[in-house]
C-alpha cells in the first residue's frame, strides 16, 4: 500500500512539473518550434521521396518567408534532415523535433 502511495505521489509531482514547464514556453517559442517541426517533416518527405539535397535547397530558395530568420533556419533544418540516416515517417520527425525544441527552450530559462 505504501508503494502505491509513493508511486501516485511521484506521478502527481511529474504531472505538476510538466504543466509548469508548459506554461514557461512563450508563444513565440511555440511558433518557432511548430514551424521548425513542419519544416523538418517536409524535408523528411522530400528525402523519402528521393528528392536530391540540391533540389530541396533550391525549393527553399524559391519560397517566400514571413521573417528574416526563417530561410536560413529552413536550410539548416533541411541539411540536418538529409544528413540523418533516419527513415522515420514525417509525422514522427515532426513530433520529435517539436518535443526536442520545446525541451530546449524550457531548459534555456
Amino acid at each position: 500500500m505504501r508503494n502505491v502511495m509513493i508511486t501516485l505521489a511521484g506521478v502527481a509531482l511529474t504531472g505538476a512539473a510538466m504543466c509548469a514547464q508548459a506554461r514557461d514556453v512563450r508563444p513565440d517559442d511555440r511558433f518557432m518550434c511548430s514551424w521548425g517541426a513542419g519544416t523538418a517533416a517536409r524535408a523528411q518527405e522530400l528525402k523519402l521521396a528521393g528528392v536530391s539535397r540540391y533540389a530541396a535547397r533550391e525549393k527553399i530558395h524559391t519560397m517566400k518567408f514571413d521573417k528574416g530568420w526563417m530561410r536560413m533556419m529552413a536550410l539548416g533544418i533541411t541539411e540536418q534532415t538529409f544528413d540523418s540516416a533516419s527513415r522515420a515517417k514525417p509525422a514522427v520527425v515532426r513530433d520529435t523535433f517539436y518535443d526536442g525544441c520545446i525541451r530546449y527552450r524550457v531548459a534555456r530559462r
